[in-house]
Protein backbone atom coordinates (compact mmCIF):
# COMPACT_ATOMS: atom_id res chain seq x y z
CA UNK A 1 0.00 0.00 0.00
CA UNK A 2 1.51 3.34 -1.10
CA UNK A 3 -1.39 5.75 -0.59
CA UNK A 4 -0.87 7.83 2.55
CA UNK A 5 2.78 6.77 2.93
CA UNK A 6 5.59 9.30 3.10
CA UNK A 7 8.82 9.13 1.14
CA UNK A 8 12.21 10.83 1.38
CA UNK A 9 14.31 11.12 -1.78
CA UNK A 10 18.07 11.77 -1.69
CA UNK A 11 19.89 12.40 -4.97
CA UNK A 12 23.57 11.90 -5.76
CA UNK A 13 25.04 13.02 -9.07
CA UNK A 14 24.36 15.19 -12.09
CA UNK A 15 21.42 17.08 -13.59
CA UNK A 16 20.19 13.85 -15.19
CA UNK A 17 19.85 12.30 -11.74
CA UNK A 18 18.05 15.38 -10.40
CA UNK A 19 15.56 15.17 -13.26
CA UNK A 20 15.17 11.41 -12.73
CA UNK A 21 14.34 12.10 -9.09
CA UNK A 22 11.67 14.57 -10.16
CA UNK A 23 10.10 11.81 -12.27
CA UNK A 24 10.39 9.29 -9.43
CA UNK A 25 8.68 11.64 -7.00
CA UNK A 26 5.91 12.24 -9.55
CA UNK A 27 5.31 8.49 -9.87
CA UNK A 28 4.84 8.09 -6.12
CA UNK A 29 2.71 11.22 -5.68
CA UNK A 30 0.41 9.91 -8.43
CA UNK A 31 -0.10 6.82 -6.23
CA UNK A 32 -1.11 8.93 -3.23
CA UNK A 33 2.23 9.09 -1.41
CA UNK A 34 3.51 12.30 0.16
CA UNK A 35 7.02 13.71 -0.24
CA UNK A 36 8.79 14.55 3.02
CA UNK A 37 11.85 16.66 3.73
CA UNK A 38 12.55 14.65 6.88
CA UNK A 39 14.19 11.26 6.54
CA UNK A 40 13.20 10.39 10.14
CA UNK A 41 9.48 10.62 9.34
CA UNK A 42 9.47 8.65 6.08
CA UNK A 43 8.10 5.20 5.29
CA UNK A 44 10.18 4.90 2.11
CA UNK A 45 13.77 6.18 1.82
CA UNK A 46 14.86 6.35 -1.81
CA UNK A 47 18.47 7.01 -2.81
CA UNK A 48 19.12 7.92 -6.45
CA UNK A 49 22.76 7.16 -7.17
CA UNK A 50 25.71 8.09 -9.38
CA UNK A 51 28.50 5.70 -10.42
CA UNK A 52 30.63 7.96 -12.61
CA UNK A 53 33.34 8.47 -9.98
CA UNK A 54 34.66 6.10 -7.33
CA UNK A 55 34.32 8.85 -4.72
CA UNK A 56 30.56 9.15 -5.34
CA UNK A 57 30.14 5.39 -4.84
CA UNK A 58 32.11 5.56 -1.58
CA UNK A 59 29.82 8.37 -0.37
CA UNK A 60 26.80 6.26 -1.23
CA UNK A 61 27.93 3.22 0.76
CA UNK A 62 28.68 5.45 3.73
CA UNK A 63 25.21 7.02 3.45
CA UNK A 64 23.50 3.63 3.13
CA UNK A 65 25.34 2.35 6.19
CA UNK A 66 23.98 5.22 8.29
CA UNK A 67 20.39 4.29 7.36
CA UNK A 68 20.48 1.04 9.35
CA UNK A 69 19.48 2.85 12.55
CA UNK A 70 16.55 4.54 10.81
CA UNK A 71 15.30 1.18 9.55
CA UNK A 72 15.53 -0.34 13.02
CA UNK A 73 13.72 2.61 14.65
CA UNK A 74 10.86 3.17 12.22
CA UNK A 75 10.93 0.16 9.92
CA UNK A 76 11.44 2.37 6.88
CA UNK A 77 11.95 0.60 3.57
CA UNK A 78 15.23 1.55 1.90
CA UNK A 79 15.46 1.62 -1.89
CA UNK A 80 18.60 2.14 -4.00
CA UNK A 81 18.00 3.45 -7.52
CA UNK A 82 20.03 4.67 -10.47
CA UNK A 83 23.46 3.96 -11.84
CA UNK A 84 24.99 2.22 -8.81
CA UNK A 85 21.91 0.01 -8.61
CA UNK A 86 22.40 -0.98 -12.26
CA UNK A 87 26.14 -1.53 -11.88
CA UNK A 88 26.31 -3.49 -8.61
CA UNK A 89 22.86 -5.15 -8.56
CA UNK A 90 22.71 -8.15 -6.17
CA UNK A 91 26.04 -7.16 -4.61
CA UNK A 92 24.29 -4.21 -2.99
CA UNK A 93 21.90 -6.45 -1.05
CA UNK A 94 24.81 -8.59 0.14
CA UNK A 95 26.91 -5.61 1.20
CA UNK A 96 23.98 -3.65 2.73
CA UNK A 97 21.67 -6.24 4.38
CA UNK A 98 19.17 -3.60 5.51
CA UNK A 99 18.58 -2.52 1.88
CA UNK A 100 15.16 -3.63 0.58
CA UNK A 101 15.04 -2.88 -3.13
CA UNK A 102 17.47 -2.22 -5.99
CA UNK A 103 16.10 -0.62 -9.19
CA UNK A 104 18.04 0.39 -12.32
CA UNK A 105 17.24 3.43 -14.51
CA UNK A 106 15.32 1.45 -17.13
CA UNK A 107 12.80 0.12 -14.60
CA UNK A 108 11.62 3.28 -12.88
CA UNK A 109 8.09 2.90 -14.26
CA UNK A 110 7.76 -0.29 -12.18
CA UNK A 111 8.64 1.43 -8.88
CA UNK A 112 5.06 1.83 -7.53
CA UNK A 113 4.26 -1.83 -8.15
CA UNK A 114 7.56 -2.92 -6.62
CA UNK A 115 6.90 -0.89 -3.48
CA UNK A 116 3.41 -2.36 -3.13
CA UNK A 117 4.91 -5.86 -3.21
CA UNK A 118 8.00 -5.02 -1.19
CA UNK A 119 6.79 -6.52 2.08
CA UNK A 120 6.88 -9.97 0.46
CA UNK A 121 10.54 -10.14 -0.53
CA UNK A 122 13.64 -8.14 -1.28
CA UNK A 123 14.14 -7.66 -4.99
CA UNK A 124 16.55 -6.49 -7.65
CA UNK A 125 15.15 -5.14 -10.93
CA UNK A 126 17.81 -3.92 -13.33
CA UNK A 127 16.84 -5.34 -16.73
CA UNK A 128 17.42 -3.26 -19.85
CA UNK A 129 14.68 -1.57 -21.85
CA UNK A 130 15.52 -0.66 -25.45
CA UNK A 131 12.45 1.50 -26.00
CA UNK A 132 11.80 4.97 -24.62
CA UNK A 133 9.52 4.88 -21.57
CA UNK A 134 7.69 8.17 -20.93
CA UNK A 135 7.52 8.90 -17.20
CA UNK A 136 5.18 11.46 -15.62
CA UNK A 137 6.41 14.63 -13.98
CA UNK A 138 4.49 17.17 -11.92
CA UNK A 139 5.63 20.76 -11.46
CA UNK A 140 5.31 20.52 -7.68
CA UNK A 141 8.34 18.20 -7.51
CA UNK A 142 10.62 20.34 -9.68
CA UNK A 143 13.49 21.96 -7.83
CA UNK A 144 12.92 25.34 -9.48
CA UNK A 145 9.84 27.37 -10.39
CA UNK A 146 11.56 29.10 -13.29
CA UNK A 147 14.20 26.74 -14.77
CA UNK A 148 13.38 23.14 -15.68
CA UNK A 149 15.33 20.06 -16.73
CA UNK A 150 13.89 18.25 -19.75
CA UNK A 151 15.38 14.89 -20.73
CA UNK A 152 15.66 14.34 -24.49
CA UNK A 153 17.74 11.14 -24.64
CA UNK A 154 19.44 8.57 -22.46
CA UNK A 155 22.43 6.27 -22.73
CA UNK A 156 25.61 6.33 -24.79
CA UNK A 157 27.09 4.33 -27.67
CA UNK A 158 30.63 5.72 -27.49
CA UNK A 159 32.27 3.42 -24.91
CA UNK A 160 35.01 5.78 -23.81
CA UNK A 161 37.41 3.48 -21.99
CA UNK A 162 37.07 5.28 -18.62
CA UNK A 163 33.29 5.73 -18.66
CA UNK A 164 30.73 3.53 -16.93
CA UNK A 165 27.65 5.17 -18.51
CA UNK A 166 27.02 2.50 -21.20
CA UNK A 167 26.94 -0.09 -18.40
CA UNK A 168 24.55 1.90 -16.19
CA UNK A 169 22.34 3.75 -18.68
CA UNK A 170 22.62 1.41 -21.65
CA UNK A 171 22.65 2.26 -25.34
CA UNK A 172 21.30 5.50 -26.70
CA UNK A 173 17.55 5.91 -26.93
CA UNK A 174 15.78 9.08 -27.89
CA UNK A 175 12.64 10.69 -26.55
CA UNK A 176 10.03 11.44 -29.23
CA UNK A 177 10.03 15.09 -30.27
CA UNK A 178 6.29 15.48 -29.61
CA UNK A 179 6.72 14.48 -25.95
CA UNK A 180 9.55 16.99 -25.52
CA UNK A 181 7.56 19.82 -27.10
CA UNK A 182 4.47 18.97 -25.02
CA UNK A 183 6.49 19.14 -21.81
CA UNK A 184 8.11 22.46 -22.77
CA UNK A 185 4.71 23.97 -23.69
CA UNK A 186 3.33 22.96 -20.29
CA UNK A 187 6.35 24.52 -18.60
CA UNK A 188 5.87 27.76 -20.53
CA UNK A 189 2.21 27.85 -19.51
CA UNK A 190 3.29 27.56 -15.86
CA UNK A 191 5.68 30.51 -16.19
CA UNK A 192 9.00 28.73 -16.68
CA UNK A 193 11.51 30.88 -18.55
CA UNK A 194 14.38 28.41 -19.09
CA UNK A 195 14.68 24.79 -20.15
CA UNK A 196 17.84 22.71 -19.91
CA UNK A 197 17.80 19.76 -22.33
CA UNK A 198 19.53 16.73 -20.84
CA UNK A 199 21.17 13.56 -22.09
CA UNK A 200 24.46 11.72 -21.86
CA UNK A 201 25.18 12.65 -25.51
CA UNK A 202 22.59 15.23 -26.58
CA UNK A 203 24.13 16.08 -29.93
CA UNK A 204 23.44 12.57 -31.20
CA UNK A 205 19.69 13.17 -30.70
CA UNK A 206 17.36 11.88 -33.43
CA UNK A 207 13.60 11.95 -33.09
CA UNK A 208 12.61 8.25 -33.47
CA UNK A 209 9.48 9.27 -35.40
CA UNK A 210 10.64 12.00 -37.80
CA UNK A 211 14.43 11.82 -37.68
CA UNK A 212 14.71 15.46 -36.55
CA UNK A 213 18.13 16.23 -35.04
CA UNK A 214 19.22 18.52 -32.20
CA UNK A 215 19.39 21.74 -34.28
CA UNK A 216 15.80 21.09 -35.43
CA UNK A 217 14.72 20.40 -31.84
CA UNK A 218 16.31 23.66 -30.67
CA UNK A 219 14.48 25.57 -33.39
CA UNK A 220 11.12 23.97 -32.55
CA UNK A 221 11.51 24.77 -28.83
CA UNK A 222 12.50 28.36 -29.64
CA UNK A 223 9.09 28.83 -31.28
CA UNK A 224 7.31 28.20 -27.97
CA UNK A 225 6.16 31.50 -26.50
CA UNK A 226 7.30 32.20 -22.94
CA UNK A 227 10.56 30.25 -23.01
CA UNK A 228 13.43 32.74 -23.01
CA UNK A 229 16.57 30.63 -22.55
CA UNK A 230 17.44 27.17 -23.91
CA UNK A 231 20.50 25.16 -22.82
CA UNK A 232 21.64 21.62 -23.59
CA UNK A 233 24.17 19.19 -22.14
CA UNK A 234 26.23 17.11 -22.42
CA UNK A 235 27.83 17.19 -25.88
CA UNK A 236 30.47 14.84 -27.28
CA UNK A 237 33.14 16.75 -29.23
CA UNK A 238 33.47 14.13 -31.96
CA UNK A 239 29.94 14.73 -33.23
CA UNK A 240 29.58 18.40 -32.37
CA UNK A 241 28.85 19.63 -35.87
CA UNK A 242 29.16 22.97 -37.66
CA UNK A 243 25.41 22.83 -38.16
CA UNK A 244 24.93 22.73 -34.39
CA UNK A 245 27.35 25.64 -33.97
CA UNK A 246 25.35 27.62 -36.53
CA UNK A 247 22.09 26.77 -34.72
CA UNK A 248 23.56 28.04 -31.42
CA UNK A 249 24.56 31.28 -33.11
CA UNK A 250 21.35 31.88 -35.07
CA UNK A 251 18.60 30.82 -32.65
CA UNK A 252 18.29 33.77 -30.27
CA UNK A 253 16.88 31.81 -27.34
CA UNK A 254 19.78 29.33 -27.27
CA UNK A 255 22.23 30.50 -24.60
CA UNK A 256 25.77 31.32 -25.64
CA UNK A 257 27.06 28.67 -23.26
CA UNK A 258 28.38 25.18 -23.93
CA UNK A 259 29.75 22.30 -21.89
CA UNK A 260 32.13 20.37 -24.17
CA UNK A 261 34.18 17.71 -22.32
CA UNK A 262 37.81 17.63 -23.47
CA UNK A 263 39.07 15.06 -20.88
CA UNK A 264 42.75 15.40 -21.92
CA UNK A 265 44.95 17.65 -24.03
CA UNK A 266 47.18 14.77 -25.11
CA UNK A 267 46.41 12.98 -28.37
CA UNK A 268 48.02 9.82 -27.04
CA UNK A 269 45.78 9.82 -23.97
CA UNK A 270 42.69 10.78 -25.99
CA UNK A 271 43.32 7.72 -28.17
CA UNK A 272 43.66 5.48 -25.11
CA UNK A 273 40.42 6.99 -23.84
CA UNK A 274 38.70 6.13 -27.16
CA UNK A 275 37.44 9.70 -27.52
CA UNK A 276 37.65 9.64 -31.35
CA UNK A 277 38.93 13.20 -31.78
CA UNK A 278 42.31 14.90 -31.50
CA UNK A 279 43.30 18.02 -29.61
CA UNK A 280 43.58 19.78 -32.97
CA UNK A 281 40.02 18.80 -33.93
CA UNK A 282 38.68 19.92 -30.56
CA UNK A 283 40.45 23.27 -30.88
CA UNK A 284 39.15 23.72 -34.43
CA UNK A 285 35.55 23.22 -33.25
CA UNK A 286 36.03 25.75 -30.43
CA UNK A 287 37.60 28.32 -32.74
CA UNK A 288 34.80 27.95 -35.28
CA UNK A 289 32.14 28.34 -32.60
CA UNK A 290 33.87 31.41 -31.17
CA UNK A 291 34.04 32.93 -34.64
CA UNK A 292 30.23 32.80 -34.63
CA UNK A 293 29.66 33.57 -30.93
CA UNK A 294 32.20 36.02 -29.56
CA UNK A 295 30.77 35.95 -26.02
CA UNK A 296 30.70 32.14 -25.74
CA UNK A 297 30.97 30.76 -22.20
CA UNK A 298 32.75 27.40 -22.44
CA UNK A 299 33.15 24.74 -19.76
CA UNK A 300 34.73 21.30 -19.89
CA UNK A 301 35.66 18.09 -18.05
CA UNK A 302 39.29 17.08 -17.49
CA UNK A 303 40.79 13.88 -16.06
CA UNK A 304 44.33 13.74 -14.69
CA UNK A 305 46.32 10.61 -13.99
CA UNK A 306 44.78 8.37 -16.66
CA UNK A 307 46.82 5.15 -17.08
CA UNK A 308 50.27 5.83 -18.62
CA UNK A 309 49.79 9.63 -18.46
CA UNK A 310 53.25 11.22 -18.36
CA UNK A 311 54.25 14.70 -17.26
CA UNK A 312 54.49 15.60 -20.95
CA UNK A 313 50.89 14.43 -21.53
CA UNK A 314 49.73 16.49 -18.56
CA UNK A 315 51.57 19.60 -19.80
CA UNK A 316 49.73 19.25 -23.11
CA UNK A 317 46.48 19.49 -21.14
CA UNK A 318 47.82 22.57 -19.34
CA UNK A 319 48.77 24.07 -22.70
CA UNK A 320 45.20 23.75 -23.99
CA UNK A 321 43.91 25.19 -20.72
CA UNK A 322 45.97 28.31 -21.45
CA UNK A 323 45.02 28.46 -25.12
CA UNK A 324 41.27 27.92 -24.78
CA UNK A 325 40.73 29.70 -21.44
CA UNK A 326 37.61 27.89 -20.26
CA UNK A 327 35.09 29.79 -18.15
CA UNK A 328 34.78 26.76 -15.90
CA UNK A 329 36.13 23.22 -15.61
CA UNK A 330 35.13 20.05 -13.79
CA UNK A 331 38.33 18.18 -13.04
CA UNK A 332 38.98 14.78 -11.49
CA UNK A 333 41.66 12.30 -10.64
CA UNK A 334 41.28 9.11 -12.66
CA UNK A 335 39.73 6.19 -10.83
CA UNK A 336 38.95 2.84 -12.55
CA UNK A 337 35.26 2.03 -12.93
CA UNK A 338 33.87 -1.53 -13.12
CA UNK A 339 33.41 -3.13 -16.55
CA UNK A 340 35.24 -0.37 -18.43
CA UNK A 341 38.15 -1.08 -20.76
CA UNK A 342 40.43 1.21 -18.73
CA UNK A 343 39.80 -0.84 -15.60
CA UNK A 344 41.82 -3.61 -17.28
CA UNK A 345 44.76 -1.23 -17.75
CA UNK A 346 47.38 -0.86 -15.04
CA UNK A 347 46.52 2.17 -12.90
CA UNK A 348 50.17 3.17 -12.93
CA UNK A 349 50.15 6.88 -12.10
CA UNK A 350 50.92 7.18 -8.38
CA UNK A 351 48.21 8.82 -6.29
CA UNK A 352 50.52 11.58 -5.08
CA UNK A 353 51.26 12.53 -8.71
CA UNK A 354 47.53 12.56 -9.54
CA UNK A 355 46.91 14.87 -6.59
CA UNK A 356 49.78 17.17 -7.58
CA UNK A 357 48.57 17.43 -11.18
CA UNK A 358 44.99 18.11 -10.10
CA UNK A 359 46.15 20.90 -7.76
CA UNK A 360 48.24 22.49 -10.50
CA UNK A 361 45.39 22.27 -12.99
CA UNK A 362 42.78 23.69 -10.62
CA UNK A 363 45.08 26.44 -9.35
CA UNK A 364 45.76 27.78 -12.83
CA UNK A 365 42.10 27.46 -13.81
CA UNK A 366 41.11 29.48 -10.73
CA UNK A 367 43.40 32.28 -11.92
CA UNK A 368 41.96 32.14 -15.44
CA UNK A 369 38.38 32.29 -14.14
CA UNK A 370 39.20 35.32 -12.00
CA UNK A 371 40.79 37.06 -14.99
CA UNK A 372 37.74 36.35 -17.18
CA UNK A 373 35.26 37.39 -14.49
CA UNK A 374 37.03 40.71 -13.91
CA UNK A 375 36.33 41.61 -17.54
CA UNK A 376 32.60 41.66 -16.71
CA UNK A 377 32.90 44.27 -13.95
CA UNK A 378 30.99 47.39 -14.96
CA UNK A 379 28.79 45.55 -17.47
CA UNK A 380 25.01 45.21 -17.10
CA UNK A 381 23.84 41.68 -17.91
CA UNK A 382 20.68 39.60 -17.83
CA UNK A 383 20.33 37.27 -14.83
CA UNK A 384 17.75 34.55 -14.22
CA UNK A 385 17.02 35.09 -10.52
CA UNK A 386 16.46 31.76 -8.76
CA UNK A 387 15.68 33.21 -5.33
CA UNK A 388 17.41 34.37 -2.18
CA UNK A 389 21.14 33.78 -1.87
CA UNK A 390 22.62 31.85 1.04
CA UNK A 391 25.15 34.67 1.32
CA UNK A 392 23.47 37.38 3.36
CA UNK A 393 20.55 39.55 2.28
CA UNK A 394 21.14 39.01 -1.43
CA UNK A 395 19.50 37.37 -4.41
CA UNK A 396 21.16 34.67 -6.51
CA UNK A 397 20.83 33.59 -10.11
CA UNK A 398 22.74 32.70 -13.23
CA UNK A 399 23.63 34.71 -16.28
CA UNK A 400 23.49 33.46 -19.85
CA UNK A 401 26.99 32.00 -19.40
CA UNK A 402 25.68 29.90 -16.48
CA UNK A 403 27.81 31.79 -13.96
CA UNK A 404 26.50 32.34 -10.43
CA UNK A 405 25.54 35.97 -9.82
CA UNK A 406 24.79 37.22 -6.28
CA UNK A 407 23.25 40.68 -6.21
CA UNK A 408 21.39 43.19 -4.09
CA UNK A 409 17.90 44.44 -4.88
CA UNK A 410 15.53 46.78 -3.04
CA UNK A 411 12.53 44.84 -4.38
CA UNK A 412 11.50 41.17 -4.64
CA UNK A 413 12.85 39.72 -7.88
CA UNK A 414 12.76 35.93 -7.40
CA UNK A 415 11.83 33.78 -10.42
CA UNK A 416 12.34 36.56 -12.94
CA UNK A 417 14.79 37.66 -15.61
CA UNK A 418 16.40 40.87 -14.38
CA UNK A 419 19.23 43.18 -15.36
CA UNK A 420 22.16 43.32 -12.98
CA UNK A 421 25.17 45.63 -12.99
CA UNK A 422 28.31 43.67 -12.12
CA UNK A 423 30.32 45.43 -9.40
CA UNK A 424 32.76 42.73 -8.34
CA UNK A 425 33.71 39.08 -8.64
CA UNK A 426 35.59 36.11 -7.32
CA UNK A 427 36.85 33.13 -9.33
CA UNK A 428 33.58 31.25 -8.89
CA UNK A 429 30.87 33.93 -8.88
CA UNK A 430 29.93 37.45 -9.88
CA UNK A 431 28.59 40.18 -7.57
CA UNK A 432 26.32 43.06 -8.47
CA UNK A 433 23.25 45.17 -7.92
CA UNK A 434 19.90 45.35 -9.63
CA UNK A 435 20.13 47.80 -12.53
CA UNK A 436 17.69 50.66 -12.76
Amino acid sequence: MIEGKTFYLHTFGCQMNVNDSEHLASLLIAEGARKSDRLEESDFILINTCAVREKSVEKLFSYLGRLKEQKEKRGSLIICLGCVAQLYREKLLKKIPHLDLVVGPHQYQALPLLLRNLMEEKKVLTTWNRNWVELPITNEVRESRISAYVTIMEGCNNFCTFCVVPFTRGREKYRPLRFILDEVRRLAERGYLEVQLLGQNVNSYRDPESGADLPELLFRISEISGIEWIRFLTSQPKNFTRELSQAMASIKKVCHQLHLPLQSGSNRILQKMNRNYTREEYLEKVEYLRSLITDLSLSTDLIVGFPTETEEDFLETMELLEKIRFNNIFSFRYSPRPNTAASKMKDDVPEEIKIDRLIRLQSRQKEIQLELNRQLIGQTIKVLCLGRSKKGNLYSGRNEGYQVVNFSSPVEVSNRLVRVKITGCGPYSLHGELAA
